[in-house]
């Protein structure tokens, strides 16, 4: 694969002892094509329609490209300067991977609190703490440009998350509260608050008949539509037969009686999301507590692949920690950063592809960015996602399994930042600033290859 050669400009901005280099924005039209091409070619085979679908909303805007290339900013950061303050216990933490705005979200947790929080952690692996920042940093700038905030209160939004991040580290610092924190209606405001309450205010029979109805028979099953399609028999069998190690994968202590997952129905789920399209994706509709028809659950069953984030750190998370299983990586990293997370949460095997079970919680509901129209509320917004990235990094510590990571990521990031942090903001701000032209860049090549008809899979 082609790598980036760019122009190395370094800046001697020198703070408190501290060196922040950065690197040059420049057009690569030739390796971005490269790249989208190999990443996605190894699923054209299985769902050619899903990347065509992929590639037309990746060609929405910067930041829709941004959501649908993450192995693009993982490859970059093989490359790309270090940070000045990451050291060995902060350099191979628990990562979301993939942190951007719309990951982020209301939902309700297994002990039924409603709660804003990270949302999807397909990408999850270990790296620095730093890399889930500039990834966040960088989508916020992408956001606000779109939103039509300034660049300069784009910056102030970045400054704010990383000060809400430090702020909350520096609280768990030397307690256990990271373990217990968690954001709800009476500690939160503005859009993430209504985002809470939104969660809070939805049905689990809206969602069954959203997706589902009951037939003449007295069976509920799903309903077919051009985004929800019915299986082939081979397919169906495979599933049904790949659900006892789903089961298995559950710990005993969390795990229903057999008769809960029983399956009624199974359909594939197309075009939902941005990066894993092309990736198989199914909605299994499964018995629930009881044989009512009203409190069945749907499953989401997504495949997983390598993390993008072992691009830029292979082998730091050794595939016999989540027993060879890519779908048992997420689990893994879900339960890690999560608290009182989905009993469903588990994973399976088919034909040599690796697929995470979860709920399809009828109580989650996305980030709406687009409503964040003026500083203040994008200021409010990513205050809290601060607070939610530092929570993740400091649940994920040793707190969870001292096996994978052995220290306390809220005193390493504390102490290393401790009278530094104006310091640290810069280098964050300035790799964002210098990283969002690239995006821009890298998308403006990727517009004019699709439009001329370039196979980008």
């Amino acid at each position: 694969m082609l790598q980036l050669i760019p122009v190395i400009i370094t800046l001697a901005i020198v703070i408190l002892g501290f060196v922040s280099p950065a690197q040059a924005a420049t057009p690569r039209p030739s390796w971005v094509e490269n790249q989208i091409y190999q990443y996605n070619h190894q699923f054209a085979a299985q769902l050619p329609q899903e990347l065509a679908t992929k590639m037309q909303k990746m060609t929405a805007n910067p930041f829709a490209f941004y959501r649908g290339t993450a192995h693009i900013f993982y490859d970059d950061m093989q490359t790309l300067p270090t940070s000045a303050f990451v050291n060995s216990a902060t350099s191979a933490i628990w990562l979301e991977g993939d942190m951007h705005i719309q990951n982020l979200g209301g939902m309700r947790d297994s002990q039924g609190n409603n709660v804003f929080d990270t949302t999807d952690f397909d990408e999850g692996y270990l790296g620095p703490y730093i890399w889930d920042l500039r990834r966040m940093a960088v989508s916020i700038l992408l956001a606000a440009k779109e939103n039509g905030i300034s660049a300069n209160d784009a910056q102030d939004v970045v400054r704010n998350f990383l000060d809400t991040y430090l702020n909350k580290m520096s609280d768990f610092k030397g307690t256990n509260d990271e373990l217990s924190y968690r954001l709800e209606s009476g500690n939160t405001n503005g859009i993430v608050n209504d985002l809470i309450q939104k969660a809070a205010s939805k049905t689990r029979s809206s969602l069954l008949n959203q997706y589902t109805s009951v037939g003449n028979s007295g069976n509920r099953t799903f309903q077919t539509t051009s985004e929800l399609k019915a299986i082939s028999s081979s397919d169906y069998s495979n599933i049904t037969a790949a659900m006892n190690d789903y089961i298995a994968s559950i710990p005993s202590s969390k795990r229903y009686s057999n008769s809960y997952y029983n399956l009624k129905d199974i359909h594939q789920k197309l075009g939902s999301g941005t990066g894993n399209l092309g990736k198989y994706r199914y909605y299994l509709l499964i018995e629930g507590p009881t044989s009512a028809n009203d409190d069945d659950r749907i499953l989401e069953m997504k495949q997983e692949i390598d993390s993008a984030v072992a691009i830029a750190s292979p082998g730091l998370l050794p595939s016999s920690f989540y027993d060879n299983n890519q779908g048992a990586r997420v689990t893994i990293a879900t339960k890690a950063m999560l608290s009182n997370t989905d009993p469903l949460v588990g994973y399976t095997k088919i034909n040599n592809l690796f697929f995470l079970l979860h709920e399809k919680s009828p109580y989650q509901v996305d980030f709406d960015y687009p409503k964040l129209t003026s500083k203040t509320k994008f200021l409010d917004a990513m205050g809290y996602a601060g607070k939610v990235v530092a929570k993740n990094h400091a649940i994920s510590d040793k707190d969870y399994n001292e096996a994978i990571v052995p220290s306390s990521v809220d005193k390493e990031v504390t102490d290393i930042t401790s009278g530094n942090k104006s310091a640290f903001k810069n280098e964050i701000v300035n790799f964002a600033l210098d990283y969002a032209t690239q995006v821009e860049h890298d998308y403006g090549s990727f517009v004019n290859a699709y439009k001329q008809g370039v196979p980008l899979y």
